[in-house]
């Protein structure tokens, strides 16, 4: 069963701005490693992820900014990062 996960990483230590989005990274996954696993091949491909500083497991779309995430965000139904929706190609 897919659940959809809200990650928060600490980027306090880090010298090279993420790719994407500050705010969080949205995904849809089988479980929790295979979203951090998800977010780690998507969204940091040759980076090195930062700590998880929070993490929210199924996740009420509801809560989440309607300016700055729904409006933005792909469909979070399959397997994949929702938000932001082409991550490798920001930063």
């Amino acid at each position: 069963m897919l659940r959809k996960y809200w990650f928060e990483f600490d980027f306090s230590q880090s010298e090279v701005p993420p790719r994407g989005c500050k705010l969080g990274y949205g995904v849809t996954a089988y479980g929790y490693e295979d979203a951090l696993a998800l977010v780690k091949e998507i969204v940091f491909e040759d980076c090195d992820v930062p700590p998880v500083r929070n993490v929210v497991e199924d996740i009420n779309l509801s809560t989440l900014d309607e300016e700055r995430v729904r409006s933005k965000m792909g469909i979070p139904v399959f397997r994949g990062v929702w938000f932001p929706t082409n991550p490798s190609k920001s930063r």
